[in-house]
This record gives C-alpha cells, structure tokens and sequence, in this order.
C-alpha cells in the first residue's frame, strides 16, 4: 500500500518537524512506524520499528 499511495488514509500519513523536517512517518499497526522520504518517484525507507524506536 505504502508503494502505491503514500498518502492513503489508513497509514496516517504525516509530514515530520525538527530535526526530521523532511521526511514523513506512516503507521503499519499501532506500534509499529516507517520514517520515509519522498523524491521525484521513490520513496526511500529510513527506519522503521516501535514509536519510541523511530522519533
């Protein structure tokens, strides 16, 4: 899903600040995450694991 659409509604998609200004952070279940950044037509994986683990 993350590959077809970033943005879809059920990953609660979010644009990131701080020191992650840039990147955007998707929710898999409710503890797990995947810090992402977007380019022209790739998405690049940064972290994924447990809220506490990502931010």
């Amino acid at each position: 899903m993350l590959k077809d659409n970033p943005f879809d509604h059920s990953l609660k998609t979010h644009m990131l600040s701080g020191n992650l200004k840039g990147r955007y952070a998707c929710s898999l279940t409710h503890e797990l995450r995947i810090i992402f950044k977007l380019t022209e037509d790739t998405i690049h994986l940064l972290n994924i694991g447990n809220h506490d683990d990502v931010y």
